[in-house]
């Protein structure tokens, strides 16, 4: 027997299984393979090669975009190289497997006094595989950067089975060649699993912050919250290493979520902040809880309500909160599949400072086409918010899609993207073209051409 016929299944049950993810699109693949480790992976690429077989690597399926979900060929879960090896305190990497957990990997590198600082709202879901394909962000981003800078090196298996093993390089001046290929790291990070499956990946650590203090700072107008972020980005006296909106309905959320619904009522927006110190690792001074406060206050903030965490175990509690929101929508979202709705999620972004422009446009295209169950929150600090829509039927998504297209063409002129941190997959390959121009997009085939000639890998994804 073959190795694909030990470790891949055609089960009605498993493949329906492995036929969804977060985006609320269903499709069951032909076939599910379970590999455990990296020679199971090279065979059942190699065989997949001789047959013409299509295949889809996933992890948890995390992905808002169809991305790890497929109807064609062999859906290969990657959830079985899940290993986290030891941290390299001196070099602060931790090399680990596609499978991993990023919540996973970054307790790992707090047990030994480093932080993993990619912060994925669903981080206890999502893999590193994942957050390596759609180089995922999260709240920490605003300081940190996404997932793509804290990627050391990789091994990657091509379609064929070929190995490659890629780092980057320790130069700081190389003007050898085209700049694309100075970084082969990069070729793959954001790639979706189109151009080949990575099976281990040497990531990036940071010192662990001495210190963090959290706020939640409501305030009665929403301009004066979005105008306080731009404040906090601009000013030398705090360092913040997130800067997090809620409008309206997502605070609604969050309060039910905590039981306090008697909490700041009188709010219509909050910003949840992060503080570490100019100097993380070694601060030389109590971090700037006055300049915040008085940040606050210069941009008329609910000051009686503000709640400051200042310990690990409030500071858990308060990302909680956060990360209520896009569950609760999750949930309402899965409540309409059944009668052809589902969550509509965007991860648009602006520059930072034309953020309330954008919401602005952006709500009023909805209020155009009636559409109420709209919330926004997430990353204002990089002008990168979530809307969130849930259509209760088929029809109002076709008028919720009109909406997010409208919008992305003014987001496109104000210099935005129509991706900022969950990928293109399969719901946003439609508007790849309002970013990308003609040469960039012949480029990206020319690429993938090169490492997957006979387009195996991921169909449907980003091209």
């Amino acid at each position: 027997m073959s190795l694909a016929g030990r470790v891949t299944t055609t089960d009605p049950d498993i493949r329906r299984a492995f036929a969804h993810d977060a985006s609320g699109l269903e499709m069951i693949p032909d076939a599910v393979a379970r590999p455990t480790d990296i020679a199971e992976v090279a065979d059942l690429l190699r065989e997949a090669t001789a047959t013409r077989t299509a295949v889809t690597a996933a992890g948890w399926q995390s992905s808002t975009t169809g991305a790890s979900i497929t109807d064609r060929g062999l859906l290969m879960s990657l959830r079985g190289l899940a290993h986290i090896g030891e941290v390299d305190t001196d070099m602060r990497t931790i090399r680990v497997g596609p499978g991993a957990i990023v919540a996973d990997v970054r307790r790992a590198a707090e047990s030994a006094g480093l932080l993993f600082a990619p912060d994925p709202t669903s981080e206890e879901e999502s893999t590193i595989g994942g957050a390596i394909a759609c180089n995922a962000s999260g709240a920490r981003s605003l300081r940190y950067g996404a997932t793509r800078p804290h990627v050391r090196a990789l091994t990657v298996l091509l379609a064929s089975g070929e190995r490659l093993d890629v780092r980057r390089p320790a130069l700081e001046k190389n003007t050898v060649g085209y700049p694309i290929a100075h970084d082969p790291v990069d070729w793959f990070v954001g790639s979706e699993g189109t151009l080949g499956i990575v099976v281990e990946a040497e990531l990036a650590l940071h010192p662990l912050p001495a210190q963090v203090l959290g706020l939640m700072v409501p305030f009665d107008r929403e301009a004066d919250a979005l105008a306080f972020v731009v404040a906090a980005r601009r000013s030398p006296a705090v360092h913040p290493r997130c800067l997090e909106f809620f409008d309206r309905g997502a605070m609604d959320i969050a309060r039910a979520a905590e039981g306090s619904t008697a909490w700041a009522t009188g709010a219509t927006a909050m910003v949840y902040v992060e503080e570490t110190g100019a100097d993380e690792a070694h601060p030389g001074d109590e971090l700037p809880l006055e300049a915040w406060l008085e940040l606050a206050d210069a941009h008329n903030a609910a000051s009686s309500d503000i709640r400051v965490y200042d310990a690990p175990t409030a500071l858990r509690d308060a990302r909680r909160l956060r990360h209520a929101v896009p569950a609760t929508m999750n949930e309402r979202g899965a409540a309409r599949r059944p009668f052809g709705g589902r969550k509509v999620s965007t991860d648009w972004a602006v520059p930072y400072p034309r953020l309330a422009d954008a919401l602005h446009i952006a709500r009023g295209f909805a209020a155009e086409a009636g559409i109420t169950s709209g919330i926004a929150y997430g990353h204002a600090g990089n002008g990168h918010p979530h809307q969130n829509f849930i259509a209760q039927d088929a029809d109002e998504l076709h008028r919720i899609e009109r909406v997010v297209e409208a919008t992305l063409r003014e987001v496109i002129a104000m210099g935005g993207t129509v991706a900022a941190e969950h990928g293109i997959g399969k719901l946003k390959r439609r508007w790849l073209p309002m970013q990308a121009s003609d040469a960039q997009q012949r480029v990206m085939r020319a690429i993938k051409q090169e490492f997957d000639p006979l387009a195996l890998l991921a169909p449907g994804n980003v091209l």
